[in-house]
């Protein structure tokens, strides 16, 4: 008998600024699914006008009391979601929390991880409490600027410093601020992304970022990429418009090297997460590594790091997402 085709859908699109890019990471990973072994089909989830593409070039309405579809007639019905949505609904638990409600198995991690990853803040606080290293933050919130003044946060934080939107899963919004009169316009801008604002302590050194994975069998941690940008930090323009050098592997020593992977496998634990995590760190001149992010749904286009570190680690994309997705189904 032959063996019936899981049905995948890549569910992308979202509500936050990234939306254009959510939808060129649905299209990669559409281009290295196994469709041999696989049904796949890319779900555009916007607000709540939520439309599947099929294969016709036309769009059908995608029922949200079960997350089916009609295609000619026929009822489809998804086995497994694969989210590439950077942002809200997909980054922040939001839509874990549907696919839980309806029993259907997704790629990223559960809804409080996903919850607290996507605030920056909170995760760093959780994970020094293991042990990991992390810059030191403050979080401001709207409404409550007056709280902290622009002297406490350059006493307490230093020059230069990182404004961020605390929640949100984006590059927008973000400043590099090198003295205090440039505070009040940076949180203003961070305050447009989200309603809490993270100020965090500027790291010096170098910038790298691993991806990693783990199934009920292995563990697989890939090579790691250096950024290295003329910016002056890895912003929106540089991570999309190529104003960037991504070496895969990182010119770093095997030890550093080691110890970073180490870190990676621990926080992956930690967290219990689950699919392709992506961890970005800085490490001092001193050889201290420490955390920036983690990106539970990272970038999936051809020239993502995650598809660049896959082919340096001399694996498949294609196996990767297989890996994945049947994990779910052990």
């Amino acid at each position: 008998m032959k063996n019936i085709k899981r049905t995948i859908a890549i569910v992308c699109g979202g509500d936050s600024s990234e939306y254009e890019v959510s939808l060129r990471s649905a299209q990669g990973l559409y281009s290295f699914f196994d469709k041999e072994r696989y049904d796949v089909y890319i779900v555009i989830v916007r607000g709540i006008n939520w439309r599947v593409q099929l294969g016709d070039g036309t769009t059908a309405p995608i029922d949200r009391n079960d997350f089916s579809f009609q295609e000619n007639g026929k009822l489809v019905v998804f086995d497994y979601a694969y989210i590439t949505i950077h942002g809200t609904p997909g980054e922040n638990g939001i839509l874990q929390g549907y696919f839980e409600l309806i029993h259907l198995p997704y790629s990223t991690s559960g809804v409080l991880v996903e919850a607290m990853t996507f605030d920056k803040f909170v995760l760093n606080q959780y994970l020094r409490g293991y042990g990991v290293s992390v810059a030191d933050s403050l979080l401001i919130r709207k409404g409550y600027e007056q709280l902290v003044s622009d002297d406490e946060i350059e006493e307490r934080i230093g020059m230069p410093c990182f404004v961020k939107p605390a929640a949100d899963g984006s590059s927008f919004g973000v400043s590099k601020v090198k003295n205090k009169d440039q505070l009040a316009p940076a949180i203003r801008k961070a305050m447009m992304e989200s309603d809490d604002v993270m100020v965090e302590s500027y790291l010096e050194g170098t910038e790298i970022t691993i991806g990693c994975y783990k199934t009920r069998t292995k563990s697989v941690l890939f090579p790691a990429t250096e950024v290295v940008t003329r910016n002056e930090f890895f912003d929106y323009d540089a991570k999309y418009n190529g104003q960037v050098q991504e070496i895969t592997p990182a010119r770093i020593s095997a030890d550093i090297a080691e110890r970073a992977n180490q870190i990676t496998s621990h926080i992956y634990d930690i967290l219990h997460c689950n699919g392709i995590i992506r961890i970005d760190y800085i490490i001092s001149p001193e050889g201290r590594i420490s955390m920036l992010e983690v990106n539970t749904t990272p970038g999936m286009t051809a020239t993502s790091f995650i598809p660049q570190q896959v082919r340096a680690a001399g694996l498949n994309m294609k196996d990767v997402l297989t890996d994945i997705v049947e994990n779910q189904f052990v």
